[in-house]
């Protein structure tokens, strides 16, 4: 499958001419360097099975260069960079990722296989998150008060201090900017892992970040395996606060290996969101809409809607008119602009999401749309829907991390309620109805970080995102993510001519 250069530099005039060859190393201090092992992994297009370029995987002596670099910025001049410039960097760093949109569109594509559409719109929030995060550094601050006498208490907010920050393969570039953009506007320094499979975007923006003026130390990118580089670096006693996005299973080993030296740590975990459909919903909007919340990353992504709950008097109905919604989707080369499903990350990937699917079979789902992988060594699998799904079933209860829907049948609110609520995740929920008391009854009784009525829609800078239960705690890309990036200190001082004696009776 060729790729479509000329449509893409059409699109994004910046856009580099060929990704195929590149071969990046670890940064680390501001520059690019290779690993102290000399390990260099081969990165595959997981739409075409082809190579695509190599990259260096950090391991244990990179780790402790890179949280030296961090710290020595921390103490340096990161440290005493005062907040507005801090709020002028973010937005420069802002500005130069827009200003190479088609480079790093292309980079993502071709490096996750996703279709540049949805890419496209991912840089566009990766800027914004920058911008946000600029806009709000001045907020940081503290309070002051009399206490009583001559004694006045003030406090002072104060970065937490290196941090180390994983993000997963589904989303590297834009995961990456939810991670970096608080951090930055707090004050702390940075050692962020990307998952060793699709490492180049990350690195990229490192580099605009150092062209931009951000002192060398403050950011530095560390791909590698999760349990050997990735579980040192949460460990790493030079490490303040720990920060990941990934499963819930390795959500849990991250917080058994904080828990030892009690450091800081925030989770963004799995989920199995519900997508509630009521008869009074106008199915115009609710069904092109449910389709695009399951299938916009080809379901790789934490809050894809991948359980469709049906009020059962349309349930018929808007099973025939998703499955044929479904059928009209374009599957295919991602660098095609007209492309709204692209690869899976990996063929290892495919095949485990055809076991769900088979799963699902064995326990009485029938299949409607889709249910088998593309043709071609592509990891790409057709975009399915299992219809008769009970929520006990494997395929309603586990987190499947394709395009794979579930459609559910409901009695009435009260059952809907019950069934949005019968997993062990709580990270999204979307709500369809022409009630709108009842969308707000609904969006409070339901145990989820976050509730969509009448809107697909999941993240934008300044709405705080995030999880109930196994979906982790802890908010991204709101005001609320400054905090969890700042110590407070009190401060107590007497404002007499000599101290005052607290035993004095």
């Amino acid at each position: 499958m060729a790729a479509p250069t000329d449509e893409v530099n059409r699109y994004f005039p910046h856009s580099m001419a060929v990704v195929t060859g590149n071969e990046r190393g670890l940064f680390i201090d501001g520059e690019q360097t290779e690993a102290a092992s000399g390990e260099v992994r081969e990165l595959i297009e997981p739409a075409t099975g082809e190579p695509l370029g190599r990259a260096a995987m950090a391991g244990e002596a990179d780790v402790d260069r890179a949280v030296a670099a961090a710290r020595a910025a921390l103490d340096g001049p990161w440290g005493r960079t005062p907040p507005n410039e801090r709020a002028r960097l973010l937005q420069a760093l802002a500005d130069a990722i827009a200003a190479n949109r088609g480079e790093l569109a292309e980079i993502e594509s071709r490096n996750v296989g996703k279709a540049i559409s949805s890419v496209k719109a991912e840089i566009g929030g990766a800027v914004e998150n920058f911008r946000f995060f600029a806009s709000v550094v001045g907020s940081i601050a503290g309070r002051s008060n009399p206490v009583g006498g001559s004694l006045l208490t003030y406090s002072l907010k104060e970065p937490v201090g290196v941090c180390a920050q994983i993000v997963p393969w589904n989303y590297p570039l834009l995961m990456a900017t939810w991670k970096l953009s608080p951090a930055l506007a707090a004050g702390c320094s940075v050692v962020l892992k990307p998952d060793p499979q699709t490492p180049l975007s990350v690195l990229r923006i490192a580099e605009l970040a150092t062209e931009v003026g951000f002192p060398a130390g403050a950011i530095n990118i560390v791909p590698g395996d999760g349990p050997s580089t990735g579980s040192y670096l949460v460990k790493h006693p030079g490490v303040d606060k720990v920060a990941f996005t990934g499963s819930t299973k390795t959500g849990g080993e991250i917080m058994r290996l904080c828990s030892d030296p009690i450091k800081r740590v925030t989770l963004e975990l799995g989920g199995k969101s519900p997508n509630l459909v009521f008869a009074d919903a106008d199915l115009d909007d609710a069904i092109p809409s449910s389709v695009w919340s399951i299938y916009y990353a080809a379901g790789q992504s934490c809050e894809a809607r991948s359980r469709v709950l049906v009020e059962a008097s349309i349930y018929d109905d808007f099973v025939s008119r998703f499955a044929g919604s479904v059928g009209n989707l374009k599957v295919g080369d991602p660098l095609d602009p007209e492309t709204q499903i692209g690869s899976l990350i990996s063929t290892a990937h495919r095949d485990r999401v055809h076991g769900y699917v088979e799963r699902g079979r064995e326990e009485g789902a029938e299949v409607v749309a889709g249910g088998a992988p593309g043709d071609g060594k592509g990891a790409f699998y057709m975009p399915t829907v299992l219809a008769g799904v009970r929520n006990d079933m494997v395929v309603a209860q586990e987190e499947i991390f394709g395009p794979v829907v579930a459609a559910i049948p409901f009695e009435d609110e009260a059952d809907a309620i019950r069934i949005a609520n019968d997993v062990r995740y709580g990270l999204f929920a979307t709500v369809w109805t022409g009630d709108p008391a009842r969308g707000h009854r609904v969006a409070r009784a339901i145990k989820a970080g976050m509730v969509g009525i009448n809107t697909p829609y999941t993240a934008f800078p300044g709405i705080p995102f995030g999880g109930y239960k196994q979906s982790g705690f802890g908010r991204e890309l709101s005001i609320d993510t400054l905090d969890l990036y700042l110590e407070t200190k009190g401060v107590l001082l007497s404002t007499g001519a000599k101290p005052s004696n607290p035993f004095r009776l």
